[in-house]
């Protein structure tokens, strides 16, 4: 799984072709919805995060972690207990 940096980094990119902005835009340490991020796009994200990473989240994700510094440390450590998990 990637590592935290990584993740903001992809995080930072779809948020900001979400808001059609330039990913340098993104204040990384600034809440999703003052960033301008909407409900629709959130769910969105969601969906694309359980795609990328291959893991399962709750829709209420972004709100639970709402900066991409916050959401990217979640995920790093849900994906390293998931890596971690003995496989049945």
């Amino acid at each position: 799984m990637a590592e935290k940096a990584e993740i903001a980094a992809w995080l930072t990119e779809r948020i900001a072709y979400f808001l059609e902005k330039q990913p340098s835009d993104i204040d990384p340490d600034v809440e999703l919805v003052e960033l301008g991020l909407d409900s629709v796009y959130a769910l969105t994200l969601c969906g694309d995060i359980e795609e990328h990473f291959g893991l399962a989240v709750e829709p209420t994700l972004p709100w639970d972690y709402p900066t991409v510094h916050a959401l990217a440390g979640h995920l790093a450590e849900t994906a390293a207990g998931a890596d971690a998990a003995p496989r049945v």
